[in-house]
């Protein structure tokens, strides 16, 4: 009896999301509609709702719309990883479409002026879906939404173009939304089937959420390291939108959330106002979800507090940044707490947020139009109050890390300049050419701020994401607040690398310090084109100049190139890796000489990076990028399902990130590590690691005993103990080979685990070890700190004739953690050596 009551709620259920496919069902009821315009269904072949969008369609669909509509323009603003298109469309009214340049030049204006007239100007904003690729309703829905913005003849929806430039962008992750379509599309029956067990509620590794190197796109925002953020922050920065709207899923047994959030976790530096507002557009929502009686909830869950998600990005740059959470079918109809949750019932909410956030805008215009002309006002009079103080960061021995920090503070439209002269200030030196000058003293002085800050003290100790992202710490990078903009020398409009180059043609030998962040890049090109090059184990001196540790010596004779051929190599290296190389006539120095036993033959590096089930995609994709997008080097991704059975004897490296996997990859893996391999391993991955004895790790507890707390607080007292993410200092031994290319005896990690391993009993044993207080920036609870001093976040340990290494840290964090990314080359070029 249960088994035919159960296929009588399914057949109900799939005959209830035939019916409900046609535009009727989705859209406003009292609009009429312009003929002209092509509906979904005409393009794209199927009613909204009935397949999952591909991208390929959906930017079909976009394009003609923009080719029948005098309210929409259309763009492509790059490429993905993939080469899709990133597409914006501009939708407003034909009028305003012929100003349109005009309207965003006042809009900006407006926002840099000490007083403005609001009555007029239109509002901006900014609607964006899916940036989580299997999170697809937000892009189904920007099928509809975009169609009722192009054809819908109401008075509502001229009103709203009359008085609206809306930035339009349906898929803000185009990979990871062509990646889902493709497995909820081929995995579906003609008869729905709602069992979540289905293969089609159960997607492969690494899965749709994120970009082609499984970055989480709604993590980048203020780092802007993936195409995709940087083309939507371009578009940011060009408009400044009043609101913009962030459309993802959640969990298929919740309902439907929009923001604000939970109020204590809100970023300090966000002005309390920009949550009364947040607050009053909520009520907009409310109403529209009441009226098709749709649950929903606002603040729980959900925080603003990391700056780098969509939704709390704008709270810092006078926007008002919304989320929408809807429970996800993660197919096209799915059991759930509430009952059969369809995939239209899901695209319905998200369109109808769409729109009621389309409501509150033109309700709310000036309200809005002023609140962001009295934040930009505000920032710039906290400025002026810091008028000729200035923050100064650099490294006088890497100068493509200082760059690559500089890129994003133009990405984001801060103003900084060169450094005047070479300067020591609080004990760090800072070179010209090496370094750059931020005046506090402009109108993205709160953003400075974010970005700069470091904070340890917290009104809630639970956090949605990250609690610290201090970006001069991030790229281990001196830095100095509140300085002298005297030190400040021309502004910096046209933002280059540093040239690299050979400093003299030698016949005897060529040195490269090891400081440099493309180091790595170039010494990887330099031993797979069949060149010999060592690395110094200690320090040396030669004509005048001192020679760190790791110093690679490439001899010029006994090589495959001819002296002359070395040279045009080396001039090349250096070029493409803005570095420097300098050529010696001798081998006879202060220190080693060139040619002691101390300079240590280096091999090209074969490298295998497990991938799949059981290993953390976002890890792996980290360091999938950085050899593949930073370093060029090739790098083979060893998936756990044919490990077992995969020929290891390719590889000298083999990386493991977090995670855990067969007894038989592990079975393999250990034959492999004790012929000579080096196994690497991250985070979760030691655990396992220690488990199946490929190394000894004991382990040290945090004491965790809840005292005082009630069961309806015990969620939160165990939220509490999660390191989320935090920066903590560790002291170097810079002789220790993984710590070559450090200048500073000191270094900030980056932490979001509770792995604490005691330190060894051999002072030498321990190259980087936590100190005794160790907090930079970010929260950790009181045990977890105590825990944490004086352990070590790095360990090797041998096996048989092969090496184990371990990295309680990810040293690789969201691609944009550029001052630890040297600690996992140095494990694999000197693995010999450690």
């Amino acid at each position: 009896m249960r088994l035919i009551y159960s296929l009588a709620i399914m057949f109900m259920a799939t005959t209830t999301v035939f019916s409900q496919t046609d535009l009727s069902y989705y859209l406003p009821q009292h609009s009429s509609y312009n003929q002209n315009i092509p509906t979904p269904k005409s393009v794209i072949g199927h009613e909204v709702g009935e397949w999952h969008i591909t991208h390929d369609k959906l930017v079909q669909y976009m394009y003609a719309l923009a080719e029948s509509s005098d309210r929409i323009t259309i763009e492509s603003r790059g490429t993905s990883f993939e080469g899709r298109p990133i597409l914006l469309l501009t939708i407003t009214s034909p009028q305003n479409h012929q100003n349109l340049e005009a309207i965003r030049q006042a809009h900006i204006a407006s926002t840099e002026s000490n007083s403005v007239d609001t009555s007029n100007m239109p509002i901006v904003v900014y609607q964006g879906f899916s940036i989580h690729g299997n999170e697809p309703s937000g892009s189904n829905a920007s099928l509809l939404a975009a169609y009722h913005l192009a054809a819908s003849q109401s008075n509502e929806v001229k009103t709203l173009l009359d008085n609206a430039v809306i930035l339009f962008d349906p898929s803000f992750n185009p990979d990871g939304l062509q990646r889902f379509a493709y497995w909820a599309n081929t995995n579906k029956s003609k008869n729905l089937n709602p069992d979540p067990n289905d293969r089609e509620y159960n997607e492969v590794w690494p899965r749709g959420r994120t970009n082609h190197y499984h970055f989480d796109l709604n993590r980048d925002w203020l780092p802007v390291q993936m195409p995709e953020s940087r083309a939507r922050l371009v578009t940011f920065h060009k408009w400044l939108p009043n609101i913009l709207t962030d459309h993802h899923e959640m969990g298929t047994n919740s309902t439907f959330f929009f923001q604000p959030g939970i109020q204590s976790r809100t970023h300090p530096l966000t002005p309390k106002l920009n949550q009364e507002l947040t607050k009053q557009i909520g009520n907009f929502h409310a109403k529209a979800l009441d009226k098709i009686g749709s649950l929903y909830y606002t603040e729980e869950d959900y925080d603003d507090f990391y700056y780098g998600k969509g939704s709390t990005f704008p709270d810092i740059n006078g926007s008002i940044g919304i989320l929408f959470e809807q429970a996800s079918s993660r197919g096209h109809i799915q059991e759930s707490d509430n009952g059969i949750l369809t995939f239209p019932f899901t695209i319905r909410n998200q369109l109808t947020t769409a729109l009621s956030t389309l409501e509150a805008a033109i309700n709310m215009r000036q309200e809005l139009l002023q609140y962001q002309h009295d934040f930009f006002k505000n920032a710039r009079n906290e400025g002026s109050k810091e008028n000729g103080k200035a923050i100064v960061f650099g490294d006088e021995k890497d100068a493509a890390k200082t760059y690559h920090l500089a890129e994003i503070l133009n990405r984001h439209k801060i103003t900084f300049h060169e450094l005047k002269n070479d300067v020591t200030l609080n004990g760090k030196s800072f070179k010209k050419g090496y370094s750059y000058v931020v005046p506090k003293n402009q109108k993205n002085t709160r953003l400075i701020n974010a970005m700069f800050e470091k904070r340890t003290t917290f009104e809630d100790s639970l956090f949605y994401d990250i609690s610290a992202w201090t970006f001069p710490l991030a790229f281990n990078l001196d830095y100095a607040e509140g300085v002298s903009t005297s030190n400040a020398g021309e502004q910096v409009k046209d933002l280059k690398m540093k040239n690299g180059a050979v400093s003299t043609n030698s016949n005897y030998a060529y040195l490269m310090e090891w400081h440099e962040y493309y180091t790595p890049r170039a010494l990887n090109h330099i031993l797979n084109s069949d060149i010999r090059a060592k690395v110094a184990l200690k320090q040396f001196s030669i004509d005048g100049k001192r020679y760190d540790y790791g110093t690679i010596l490439i001899p010029v004779h006994n090589q495959s190139k001819t002296p002359e051929e070395l040279y045009k190599f080396l001039s090349a290296v250096a070029q493409d890796n803005h570095i420097q190389i300098n050529g010696v006539g001798t081998g006879l120095t202060q220190g080693i000489d060139l040619g002691s036993t101390e300079f240590k033959t280096l091999e090209p590096a074969k490298i295998g990076l497990l991938v799949g089930d059981g290993i953390s995609s976002y890890d792996a994709g980290e360091i999938w990028h950085l050899f593949d997008q930073r370093y060029d080097i090739v790098v083979t991704k060893l998936d756990t399902d044919r490990l077992s059975r995969a020929d290891l004897s390719r590889y000298n490296t083999i990386i493991m990130v977090s995670g855990s996997t067969s007894e038989a990859n592990a079975k393999n893996l250990k034959a492999w590590v004790e012929d000579g391999g080096t196994l690497i391993g991250y985070c979760g991955a030691l655990n396992w690691l220690s488990s199946n004895e490929f190394m000894k790790i004991d382990f040290k507890k945090s004491e965790r005993i809840a005292k005082n707390v009630s069961f309806e607080e015990r969620g939160d007292y165990f939220g509490a103990q999660v390191i989320g993410g935090a920066i903590f200092e560790a002291k170097l031994d810079r002789s220790h080979p993984i710590n070559f290319g450090y200048k500073n005896n000191t270094l900030a990690l980056f932490r979001d685990t509770t792995i604490f391993i005691p330190a060894d009993k051999q002072s030498y044993n321990n190259p980087i070890q936590y100190t005794k207080n160790p907090l930079l920036s970010g929260y950790i609870s009181k045990p977890n700190l105590d825990s944490l001093a004086s352990t070590v976040p790095f360990k090797v340990g041998r096996l048989k004739r092969g090496k184990v290494v371990g990295f309680t840290d990810n040293t690789n964090f969201r691609a944009f953690w550029y001052g630890t990314n040297k600690l996992l080359m140095n494990a694999i070029f000197f693995r010999d050596q450690l």
